[in-house]
């Protein structure tokens, strides 16, 4: 069975319900697409306990009102838990496929977001060793927290609410290790100050930190991870870094959890099935480029697509809500103005692009390697490896590398991996925008590759 609609969204976080919303009630029939048990995204993940949500979010009432108003709405149909492994454009239609159903349009809004960026470090194997933003959705979507003393690190103001809502929840936070400097925020205090809200909810933060006595310590960076005797985690080197990231002195610090981020990667997925022009920003992601209007640059004129929020590039929950807003007027044909949703996207982009300033990940990371350590977990292949297809069989790419070693060919298909190895060989922006290229967009059967009906 084929399922349409006039608008499908994939996306069920802040841009993808902000976009349905708008859409639907310009009057468009709208079919709402997320892969998670319920809608929010990664932003709002939430376990369905109202009382629990609300400790666990600073914004969910917001959250909890765009979400029942997508529910409520009778021009949109919510599809969960439904994954897209292809996506292709056939006969003017635009044609999605997850492993149950397959759905057609002729208009697309793409709201998949970002996952958590990871550096590789020797013995970030271990288990143990997560991302923050793992940490945070065991907090918020299960109420869990991820180990007796956790250690969060990494860059950027997301440190701040995954350690403050471990600590506030009863979590023992042994330190919070951010490696940008403690004034990082001073040349750029004019934006800020332009965005009291983003003031007041840092210093939310701060506050829940200093009441559970978590100490904030600047310059420091986890650099290597170590396994006790039954292969746990037991403690980090903690390294003092320069502005470039290049170590100046260590020490050891003991956990059993050490919840890293150091931003976030756009999942641009479906682009390059979808043949959409994308482009690198100066961190060096990958991001699907859109016009005034959200709208994509493609070569199928008979389909509209549009994206919004952190695929189009990372920059927070009020930047994903403006977007989402605009390409849901556009998508839907209507004429009602967006200037002011403009005027928010522009200062909310504003902000967002200072974040990438103040909070850099310098090329310094790449000395914190040895030989042995993994740069495709997945696979299991050393930086040894990914050198020597450097220098004995001239790799010149991410593409290159995932030919001769398998680094890229595990079953996250190099969305840690890839962007990794196209910084540690300097990659163009085009082999860049190549290597994030995925025929099959998430991990199936071959069971479910057959059935019938799907192809």
């Amino acid at each position: 069975m084929i399922i349409s609609h006039q608008i499908i969204v994939i996306g069920g976080g802040p841009a993808g319900l902000n976009a349905a919303k708008y859409a639907a009630n310009a009057g468009a029939d709208v079919g709402l697409i997320d892969s998670g048990l319920r809608l929010g995204g990664q932003y709002w993940r939430h376990t369905g306990n109202a009382e629990v949500d609300e400790s666990m979010h600073h914004n969910f009432d917001q959250g909890s009102l765009l979400m029942d108003a997508v529910n409520a709405n009778p021009r949109i149909e919510v599809y969960l838990e439904s994954q897209i492994w292809s996506a292709s454009v056939i006969n003017n239609m635009i044609i999605l496929r997850t492993k149950d159903q397959t759905f057609q349009t002729q208009r697309l809004i793409i709201a998949t977001g970002a996952y958590d960026r990871s550096l590789p470090f020797p013995g970030w194997d271990i288990p143990g060793v997560m991302t923050a933003g793992a940490a945070q959705a065991l907090l918020k979507g299960n109420g869990v927290i991820a180990g007796q003393s956790v250690v969060v690190a990494g860059t950027g103001p997301f440190l701040l609410p995954v350690a403050a809502g471990i600590s506030s929840h009863g979590g023992n936070v042994v330190g919070v290790l951010e490696a940008a400097k403690r004034l990082s925020w001073a040349p750029k205090i004019s934006v800020l100050i332009q965005n009291p809200s983003k003031i007041l909810e840092g210093i939310g933060y701060i506050k829940s930190l200093r009441k559970s006595k978590v100490e904030m310590r600047f310059g420091q960076a986890v650099v290597a991870a170590h396994a006790d005797e039954d292969g746990l985690l037991e403690s980090v080197t903690v390294a003092n870094i320069d502005k470039d990231f290049h170590v100046k002195s260590t020490y050891l610090l003991k956990c059993d959890v050490a919840a890293i981020s150091w931003g976030f990667t756009p999942d641009t997925s479906l682009a390059g099935s979808l043949g959409l022009k994308q482009g690198v920003r100066n961190d060096g992601s990958v991001i699907i480029e859109v016009d005034k209007d959200q709208r994509c640059t493609h070569s199928h004129s008979e389909v509209e697509i549009y994206a919004a929020g952190e695929s189009t590039g990372v920059g927070g929950s009020d930047l994903a809500l403006a977007e989402g807003a605009i390409a849901g007027l556009a998508t839907a044909h209507s004429e009602k103005s967006s200037s002011q949703l403009r005027k928010l996207r522009h200062r909310a982009q504003k902000f967002a692009d200072v974040l990438l300033q103040v909070y850099p990940v310098a090329a310094g990371w790449k000395s914190w390697l040895t030989p042995q350590t993994l740069i495709c977990r997945c696979e299991e292949v050393t930086y040894q490896k990914v050198r020597e297809a450097c220098e004995e069989l001239n790799a010149r790419s991410a593409r290159d590398v995932k030919f001769m070693t398998r680094c890229g060919m595990g079953m996250c298909q190099g969305r840690i991996c890839t962007r990794n190895v196209s910084d540690l060989f300097d990659s163009e922006d085009h082999d860049r925008i190549l290597a994030t290229y995925r025929p099959i967009i998430t991990p199936i059967t071959l069971g479910e590759l057959a059935q019938e009906g799907l192809l």
